[in-house]
């Protein structure tokens, strides 16, 4: 009875994922495509999906704005204007059709990491994970409002393979031969940005140079300043890879410490304001004073 129990427990834990507002989160068991990996407050992985997919969403909207179906509103009226004996059968006709339409597809689904702090966001396209991500840390940048409570870092990736060289170099071939596509006469300087996590298999040192030899010649490395990023993350048996600029501007997508660096040069240059106003009604009490100083008999 007990080990029932347990059992149906299990598969109900299975099922219940919901956000606090009751909408569902949708999730798949395993890392794969285009996503947003994102780092968090240790303890709330599943707060911070909930936020960034209220988050995603939004932006999402913005940027990709689906379409909306027309043309219902019309056949409703002219079924009522009709009128006639056929009515209640085609209204229930109408209604069984819109049980068996298929449930709406979402843009983003959470994947199964099984790691503290560590988040994974896919895409389904028309979403872009470079843009969404950029779009986001331009606005933090902006306004100083992260929008997020427990999200820390953001790493977007186009693609997603498994983690041996020969996928991983396939991968970083086309992302790299796709990002070059928009300007093929001009000659970048690019870096390679590597994170790997939980992955003992590949070394740094072996996986750099096979990555530099997916950029065509005539590019040159620059760590210092270059201005093409190529973003790898390695977690567990999976590799993800985007091309990036503005990455060190940006200051890695840390949408915390963006937002904190804001709001301290916003107070700091408060501060400095309020000092100048307060020396300023202090020299203008001096000027008075001597004033009267001046004037006494």
């Amino acid at each position: 009875m007990s080990e029932n129990k347990r059992k149906a427990d299990g598969r109900d834990k299975g099922r219940r994922r919901f956000r606090a507002d009751g909408t569902p989160i949708w999730g798949q068991r395993h890392i794969d495509g285009p996503g947003v990996w994102a780092t968090c407050v240790k303890g709330k992985e599943k707060q911070t999906v909930g936020e960034l997919y209220d988050l995603f969403e939004s932006l999402a909207n913005e940027l990709w704005p689906q379409a909306v179906t027309e043309g219902s509103g019309d056949s409703e009226g002219s079924e009522e204007e009709s009128g006639g004996a056929d009515d209640l059968e085609k209204q229930i006709a109408k209604e069984v059709e819109s049980m068996k339409r298929p449930r709406k597809e979402t843009r983003f689904a959470n994947c199964q990491t099984n790691t503290p702090c560590v988040v994974f966001i896919s895409c389904k396209p028309p979403v872009d994970p470079v843009k969404l991500v950029t779009t986001h840390i331009e606005n933090v940048m902006k306004t100083g409002v992260t929008q997020t409570r427990y999200t820390q870092r953001l790493t977007p990736v186009s693609g997603s393979c498994v983690a041996n060289i020969s996928e991983i170099r396939s991968l970083c071939s086309r992302l790299v031969k796709t990002a070059l596509e928009a300007e093929p006469d001009k000659r970048f300087t690019y870096k390679i940005e590597l994170r790997m996590r939980n992955h003992n298999t590949l070394t740094r040192d072996k996986l750099i140079p096979e990555l530099a030899k997916c950029v065509p010649e005539g590019h040159a490395v620059s760590l210092d300043n270059p201005e093409l990023f190529i973003l790898v993350e390695i977690f567990k048996s999976v590799c993800g890879i985007s091309v990036v600029k503005d990455y060190y501007k940006l200051q890695k997508f840390n949408v915390m410490e963006i937002a904190n660096a804001k709001n301290l040069r916003e107070e700091s240059a408060e501060g400095r304001v309020n000092a100048d106003k307060a020396k300023a009604l202090s020299a203008d009490a001096s000027t008075v004073t001597s004033n009267e100083e001046d004037n006494k008999p």
